[in-house]
């Protein structure tokens, strides 16, 4: 048994410990280069006194003010570019708390180019990532996760404007801007920040692609395999490290039978049934979706009595032959007088 100078000592380095911990902030890394708009405002995240400032700016000042443990490092670039494509690498490979590469990367652009310059990054780093957006005409959006070499990467199956090499600022005419729909991008950034939670915590399954169409109520899933065709090199190069893995060895377990009688000695044959055991349903014409279920079902004598009556017409409301109604049912429409009579005749 520890002794009291020892127990001291334990809190003391627990205590050390856990200041330690809290004096650690987590770091969360913003990359972006476009100033905030007024036409912002539907996003209900940037406020109109930060038009003006850089989106990464006043994205860290409102992140801070919401929680002020966290670490914001603001990037205020183009990672498109040469140049500052290489240190949106350098900054992802390194930017961890122990100097390593991220823990995840989430992808929220509005626009081809960066979703390609992100895919070309993370399949060269192999960094898992999540891809996310919204369509154009703002009901219909998309998550998907990423993992270089396993799932398919964004350029495996790209949109119709990346397959076809146009210059995606063709597409787009001053002073018209696409759809904007806030409960369509809240609804797909809450499937988005759903799924990092699961991966970054290990719980539940994580979607490899989740769509969401606002006008159906429409929620596809998928899984996608790399192609082998794909443009990107690194992606192909991770898919062929992925298919050389040697396959797992399954350990199998060895299973011992217990031949022996359940009660060697059972003098009053007492049996033990499950208490919550499912009762028999009666057939029903009812077609629930998946993972729905009914809270409790009448039973198949009850059922059969009552259909019973209905096929010879004394239904339930008939109360001066209370035995022929299916018991409960009848019992609750008798008077008093009937059924002190009823129990003087048992």
């Amino acid at each position: 048994m520890a002794t009291v100078e020892e127990l001291k000592k334990k809190i003391e380095e627990l205590e050390s410990k856990l200041a330690a911990a809290q004096g650690t902030k987590g770091p969360l890394i913003l990359f972006d280069y476009d100033k905030v708009e007024l036409a912002n405002m539907n996003r209900l995240f940037f406020q109109p006194h930060q038009a003006g400032l850089s989106k990464v700016a006043a994205a860290a000042a409102t992140l801070q003010a919401i929680n002020p443990d966290v670490a914001i490092d603001a990037h205020n670039y183009n990672i498109t570019t040469v140049d500052n494509f290489q240190k949106f690498c350098d900054t992802i490979s390194t930017g961890s708390l122990k100097g390593g590469p991220v823990d995840l990367v989430l992808s929220c652009v509005d626009n081809f180019e960066a979703r390609m310059a992100i895919n070309t990054a993370c399949n060269e780093l192999g960094q898992n990532w999540f891809e996310s957006g919204v369509s154009e005409n703002a009901v219909s959006g998309h998550i998907q996760f990423i993992v270089p070499g396993e799932t398919a990467c964004f350029a495996c199956a790209p949109p119709l404007v990346v397959a076809s090499n146009i210059d995606e600022k063709t597409l787009k005419r001053d002073g018209v801007c696409a759809a904007s729909l806030p409960t369509t991008m809240g609804i797909v950034a809450g499937f988005l920040v759903q799924n990092a939670l699961k991966y970054l915590l290990g719980f539940g399954n994580v979607s490899h692609y989740l769509g969401y169409s606002a006008l159906t109520d429409f929620f596809p899933t998928m899984s996608l395999k790399p192609n082998p065709t794909c443009s990107e090199a690194w992606c192909v190069r991770r898919a062929a490290a992925v298919r050389a893995r040697p396959p797992p060895v399954e350990m199998a377990a060895e299973v011992c039978e217990d031949t022996a009688p359940l009660h060697q000695d059972n003098e009053w044959g007492i049996s033990l049934i499950e208490e919550n055991a499912p009762e028999e349903e009666a057939p029903s014409n009812l077609q629930l979706a998946e993972g729905v279920q009914v809270a409790y079902s009448i039973g198949v004598e009850a059922a059969a009595e009552v259909e019973a009556e209905v096929e010879a017409g004394g239904g339930a409301g008939d109360s001066s032959t209370p035995e022929s109604s299916g018991g409960a049912l009848a019992a609750a429409e008798l008077s008093l007088e009937d059924l002190m009579q009823q129990m003087k005749s048992l």
